[in-house]
C-alpha cells in the first residue's frame, strides 16, 4: 500500500489561494467609486444579459469579478437573505455590513474546505447612505476576508494597477460624469502603460443614487444617458487639461 502524499496545511492554503487568484485575474476588471450623490459601478462587459452589477436591496448594490456561475449563486443567496431579513424584522435592518458578513462566512467556509475547490470570485458590496459619510463599500476576496474601502475600489483583472491609478486621482465630491470618466480611464490602462479605448456599448454602468425619491436607489445607466455622461466627463477632463497648460 502506497503512502499518501503529504502536503502541509500552509502549502495547501497557499495553493488554493493561488488557484482562486488566477481564476479571478482572468476576468475583466471593474471599479466602484463614490461620487457626490452616491456610488457608481463601472465595468467592461460586452454582454447585455449577464450582469456584473445588480441590486440586492433598497440601498445595497452588488458587484463581482470572476466565474459568473459562482458569483451568480452568491448574488441570489444575498437577495434571499435580504428579503427574508427585511420581511422578518424591518427594512432598515438589511445592511451592507450584515450582507458582507454572510458572504464572508460562505466564502471562508468554501475556501477552507478540502472537499471542494475555492470560489474564483471577488465581491464588492456597497450601501449608499443619506450623506456621503454614510456610504459603505466592502470588498470580499476569495478567502472570505472583509476589507472596508473608502472612495474607490477595483477587483478582477488588473486590479492592483487600476487601484493605484484611482487612489492618485479620485476625489471626494466628484460629479457622476467625472467619476464615470475616471473609472473608464482607469479600466483602459494596460500593464505596459498604454491606454486602449473602451466603447460605450462595452460598458456596464449602474449607480446607487441617494437623490432618487423612491426607496430603491439602484439604477442602470444605459443608452443616451450613458453617452451624455461620457461626453460631459470628457469635456470636463479637457477643460482641466487646458487650465493646467
Amino acid at each position: 500500500m502506497s503512502t499518501p502524499f503529504y502536503v502541509s496545511p500552509q502549502q495547501a492554503m497557499a495553493d488554493r489561494a493561488e488557484y482562486a487568484r488566477k481564476g479571478i485575474a482572468r476576468g475583466r476588471s471593474l471599479v466602484v467609486l463614490q461620487y457626490a450623490d452616491g456610488i457608481v459601478f463601472v465595468g467592461e462587459n460586452p454582454s447585455r444579459a449577464l450582469h456584473k452589477f445588480s441590486e440586492i436591496y433598497d440601498r445595497i448594490g452588488f458587484a463581482a469579478a470572476g466565474k459568473y456561475n459562482e458569483y451568480e449563486n452568491l448574488r441570489i443567496g444575498g437577495v434571499r437573505y435580504a428579503d427574508l431579513r427585511g420581511y422578518t424584522y424591518d427594512r432598515d435592518d438589511v445592511t451592507a455590513r450584515g450582507l458582507a458578513n454572510v458572504y464572508a462566512q460562505t466564502l471562508g467556509t468554501i475556501f477552507s474546505s478540502a472537499g471542494e475547490k475555492p470560489y474564483e470570485v471577488e465581491l464588492v458590496v456597497a450601501e449608499v447612505g443619506e450623506t456621503p459619510d454614510g456610504d459603505q463599500i466592502y470588498r470580499l476576496p476569495h478567502d472570505g476576508s472583509i476589507v472596508d474601502e473608502h472612495g474607490s475600489v477595483a477587483v478582477g483583472g488588473n486590479a492592483e494597477l487600476i487601484s493605484s491609478y484611482l487612489d492618485q486621482r479620485h476625489q471626494d465630491g466628484m460629479s457622476l460624469a467625472e467619476a464615470l470618466q475616471l473609472a473608464v480611464q482607469a479600466l483602459s490602462r494596460e500593464t505596459n502603460g498604454s491606454q486602449r479605448e473602451i466603447p460605450a456599448e462595452r460598458l456596464e454602468v449602474a449607480v446607487l443614487d441617494r437623490t432618487r425619491p423612491q426607496q430603491r436607489k439602484f439604477k442602470r445607466i444605459v443608452g443616451r444617458q450613458l453617452d451624455r455622461l461620457l461626453e460631459a466627463g470628457g469635456a470636463t477632463t479637457e477643460a482641466e487639461s487646458s487650465d493646467e497648460e
